[in-house]
């Protein structure tokens, strides 16, 4: 064991010192930028629905900040607690912790000066909700997802999409320095559509899970039973998304955006549904990014609701 440890500090040793922009590059990718856009995706239309139009710009502005800071330091703790697991997986294969780009120590610090930071400047540039809220996310998203149920439970990302919904409650606390109905029920929707738009990359790579251990839904469970999961969790977002309608005023645009994004994804859902009782492994890809479609149209929609007379 030794010896073999010796061997990977000579290989780390030995490797040429990457250039300043593929340095940045490896601290970018840390903060899983991609999830990152997605979760800041929510929380400007969350700032106008509370607002009932637009807000201070600065106040957005400063508040995606502080959601981008905070999301990227969950996405930077999370690649440093679950690195052994990537270096058995061929989609993380790549990851600076992997390669060694980055070293574990320096990862660790990038993490708490993301975390530390965003909070501070939610405090100062919004309220203390909000700043308490981006803790929140941390926290939940780090100690609870990926210490305790990662490892441990199949429903791992129904508990863990938790932290996926806060950027909706810290943009909408920003603005009103409260959480109103509204704004719970927008959190309810990103809470039920995350297991329908993260199960279905579990079936395409459910090797890659196994192989590291993880007890992903679409790796403890047959295709039938994810397919089946994914369209109750489909058709409990489109619902959810139908409640906000009486609840938050919402107009014409948005009732029509909701209806015909939502029939696109249960679409896409059952079809995904309908390939597994035939025996075959359908498109799950195709209904992870038509998730992200869907999710964007109807966030798209919240935010253009409140701005339009009708």
């Amino acid at each position: 064991m030794s010896t073999q440890i010796s061997a990977q500090a000579q290989d780390r040793s030995e490797r040429p010192r990457p250039s300043l922009g593929r340095t940045i590059k490896n601290y970018v990718s840390l903060t899983k930028p991609r999830v990152m856009e997605l979760l800041l995706v929510v929380t400007v239309p969350a700032m106008i629905l509370a607002a009932r139009g637009l807000p201070n710009l600065w106040l957005v502005l400063a508040t995606l900040i502080g959601g981008a800071l905070s999301a990227g330091s969950a996405g930077s703790f999370n690649c440093y607690i679950d690195r052994d697991m990537d270096r058995r997986m061929k989609r993380t294969a790549n990851r600076p912790l992997v390669t060694g780009e980055i070293s574990d120590r320096n990862a660790l610090i990038f993490s708490w000066v993301l975390g530390v930071v965003s909070v501070v400047w939610l405090l100062l540039t919004t309220n203390w909700l909000a700043a308490a809220l981006s803790a929140a996310a941390i926290f939940f998203y780090v100690v609870i997802y990926t210490l305790v149920l990662k490892r441990h439970s199949e429903q791992n990302i129904i508990w863990g999409g938790i932290a996926g919904c806060f950027p909706v409650l810290i943009g909408w606390a920003a603005v009103t320095g409260s959480l109103d109905w509204p704004a719970w029920v927008f959190f309810l929707i990103i809470f039920l559509w995350t297991p329908a738009h993260y199960w279905p990359l579990s079936m395409r790579y459910r090797d890659d899970y196994a192989n590291a251990g993880v007890p992903m839904l679409g790796v403890v469970r047959g295709r039938i039973t994810v397919g089946l999961q994914v369209i109750l969790y489909t058709w409990a977002t489109v619902a959810s998304s139908l409640i906000l309608i009486p609840v938050a005023d919402m107009g014409w645009t948005y009732t029509v955006i909701a209806l015909a994004t939502g029939a696109y994804f249960l679409v896409e859902a059952h079809k995904l549904y309908s390939a597994a009782i035939r025996g075959q492994e359908g498109s799950p890809m195709r209904v992870f990014h038509g998730s992200i479609v869907y999710l964007s149209l109807l966030s798209v929609g919240i935010a253009i609701d409140p701005l339009l007379p009708f």
